[in-house]
């Protein structure tokens, strides 16, 4: 469970230190001594307040007129200086933390991209909703530790300030007012501290599975529908949603014991100090506006040091999520160890050759062995088709050539991974116009658009730009193309690319005989080595081999024409 204590100071400070020591620290840094600075004027302003009232309060119990326009006067002088400071802290707060957001988002989106962890990720138990870590935990980290952190400066600032105009008043107040605060604080963290940073904890933790729930049925609604799944994905989001409202009730019950506290501890300061001084405003010693002007530096400073109770609601929510996004950033920020050095891992080498050398592999759990002990060389022009039943390890063993897979062992040989290009059964259709789709992922490559339009011909899509008006027009492509005309677009990609290899995973299984036969005819014409996981034998003619798993770790190599050749 988690609790304020050190070992959260230490998580804070690892994700928040950064910011403040690398290349935008100086503004950073410049925005923060501004911020400081008008918080000493809204001090010194809210002292200069405390003090008018109780002068304008004097003067009317002593019925003094004179003595009460010219406090009146002073006040609203000193309310025009005043507000442009108030106004300008909360613009310099809200410039600040978007500053302090983007270049957190940056390192986070960096480190996500980077030895891809966004892939990893599918392997983790241990971190949910990614995206809602990037998104939104990012964005609460940024302008709570700015809320927090100023909160506590003004709190400093205004026990100093006023310390002294309640010195000079009562001491028995200033005592009275220090047993208070810290008994207050302790029985706040005491009491309520480890129940409600755990429960908002979870709170955050099943908001965003149900969130992710139901992006999930509107990413899969076709299918769904095609089933008849709906009464399933609705009791499943139901559930999602009665842990959400479970783990609520228990937030809002201990919520509730947390405000009985708070409510009762500040009414109470509304009439201790009053009963304190009583007896010295009745007895003439004191001024009535000197009793008020005490009752203000006894709530200011009293504020001052309750920061915590006042704001234990938000500050345990916030705690709740330090926690998510120190674990995020730990697992962004553990690279790969390398794989030469650790056994039961493929390790990875590159040449002009793609050479597999003693292959075992084996799931992420390392339970189950899909391949054992394959050796094979795939040629420049020497294509390769794989072939076996379903969960036999064929997507597995491409994975693992692309370097994404590498429990097992072996080594695998292969070219720079820019001269490979991987198309899987199902394609990627980016976010951007259809010029997009054909150039990723080399974005900054300039091709002709009369190039384009004919690589669009070739792939038997004559028309795909103008019923979509043209090359730059954007759509969501994933939903306005069916499957097949999103296999075409991808091998678009190919033949404008040209790899060395292209590898692909049933990358024709939407396809025709009649468009797979052209689009595979015309990666042979251009060069390409393939290396394709198939199960139509159609393709067969534009490979050299034929690698056959048997699904029990076992394997057999054919030539292509021998596999042709055999019975059944």
């Amino acid at each position: 469970m988690i609790h304020l204590n050190r070992h959260l100071w230490q998580r804070f400070s690892v994700i928040a230190a950064p910011y403040w020591f690398r290349e935008e620290k100086w503004r950073a840094r410049a925005l923060l001594a501004l911020l400081v600075f008008l918080l000493l004027g809204q001090t010194g302003f809210a002292v200069l307040f405390n003090q008018l009232s109780g002068e304008f309060t004097s003067a009317l119990a002593a019925k003094d007129a004179d003595r009460f326009w010219t406090s009146i006067g002073q006040c609203l002088a000193i309310l025009v200086a005043a507000v442009p400071i108030y106004a300008f802290y909360y613009y310099v707060r809200d410039k600040l933390g978007i500053y302090w957001r983007r270049w957190l988002t940056r390192e986070f989106l960096g480190n996500y991209f980077a030895h891809r962890a966004y892939y990893e990720l599918n392997n983790s138990s241990e971190i949910d909703n990614p995206d809602q870590r990037i998104a939104e935990d990012i964005n609460t980290f940024t302008q709570k530790s700015l809320y927090f952190l100023l909160v506590l400066i003004g709190a400093l600032l205004q026990l100093i300030a006023f310390s002294g105009v309640l010195w000079s008043i009562s001491t028995e107040l200033v005592i009275f007012l220090i047993i208070y605060a810290f008994s207050g604080t302790a029985i706040t963290l005491l009491v309520f501290g480890k129940v409600l940073i755990g429960l908002n904890f979870y709170q955050l933790k099943r908001e965003a599975n149900f969130r992710f729930s139901l992006v999930r049925i509107r990413e899969n609604a076709e299918a769904i529908a095609f089933y008849r799944g709906e009464a399933q994905e609705s009791w499943q989001i139901g559930q999602r949603f009665n842990e959400a409202f479970s783990n609520y009730n228990k937030l809002i019950r201990a919520q509730l014991n947390l405000n009985l506290f708070q409510y009762s501890y500040n009414f109470m300061t509304i009439i201790l100090p009053s009963a304190i001084i009583a007896g010295r405003v009745i007895s003439g010693e004191l001024e009535v506006g000197r009793a008020i002007q005490a009752a203000g530096a006894f709530t200011a400073i009293l504020g001052a040091l309750t920061v915590i109770i006042d704001n234990f609601e938000s500050l345990s929510r916030f705690a709740a999520g330090i926690d998510r996004l120190d674990s995020f950033a730990k697992f962004l920020g553990e690279k790969p160890a390398d794989s030469a050095t650790i056994k039961d891992r493929i390790i990875m080498a590159q040449d002009s050759r793609l050479c597999l050398e003693n292959i075992s592999l084996q799931t992420p759990d390392h339970e189950r062995t899909l391949i054992r002990a394959l050796s094979l060389t795939i040629r420049p022009g020497e294509g390769i088709m794989i072939v076996g039943a379903s969960g036999c390890g064929k997507s597995s063993l491409l994975r693992a050539i692309a370097g994404l897979w590498s429990s097992g062992s072996g080594r695998i040989i292969r070219p720079e991974i820019g001269s490979m290009l991987f198309l899987p059964q199902r394609p990627y259709m980016l976010l951007g116009s259809l010029r997009c789709q054909l150039l990723y992922p080399k974005q900054d490559r300039i091709v002709a658009d009369e190039e384009l339009l004919h690589l669009l011909e070739r792939v038997n899509l004559p028309d795909i730009s103008a019923r979509f008006g043209g090359l730059d027009a954007e759509r969501d492509w994933a939903r306005v193309l069916s499957v097949g005309e999103q296999q075409r677009v991808a091998f678009a990609r190919v033949l404008l690319t040209a790899p060395e290899y292209a590898i692909l995973d049933e990358a024709t299984s939407a396809l025709d005989a009649a468009n797979e036969d052209s689009l595979y005819r015309q990666l042979e014409g251009s060069g390409t080595t393939l290396v394709s996981v198939a199960h139509r034998l159609s393709i067969l003619k534009y490979h050299t081999q034929v690698l056959e798993l048997d699904g029990c770790g076992g394997w057999q190599l054919h030539t292509a024409q021998d596999y042709r050749a055999r019975p059944g």
